[in-house]
């Protein structure tokens, strides 16, 4: 039973960092407005929210993709 005093709080302590923990940046509306893939301002897909491209930190800035140029 004492295990359970413990074991139990803190297994619901754990959940909630772990769904209170994760935070998106990008949203599936970005994509819909901007009609790019997620990769288009991200460095890669799985990488963290601050691990922007030009692109991405161009939008950022601005809130749209509008006036943005490629460098070739």
């Amino acid at each position: 039973m004492s295990h359970f005093k413990i074991t139990l709080p803190a297994v619901i302590l754990l959940g909630g960092f772990l769904v209170c923990s994760t935070t998106s940046y990008g949203k599936p509306e970005f994509t819909k407005s901007t009609k790019k893939a997620c990769t288009f301002c991200h460095v890669d897909s799985k990488a963290k929210p601050k691990e922007l491209n030009d692109a991405g930190k161009y939008f950022s800035e601005h809130k749209n993709l509008d006036g943005y140029k490629e460098k070739k």
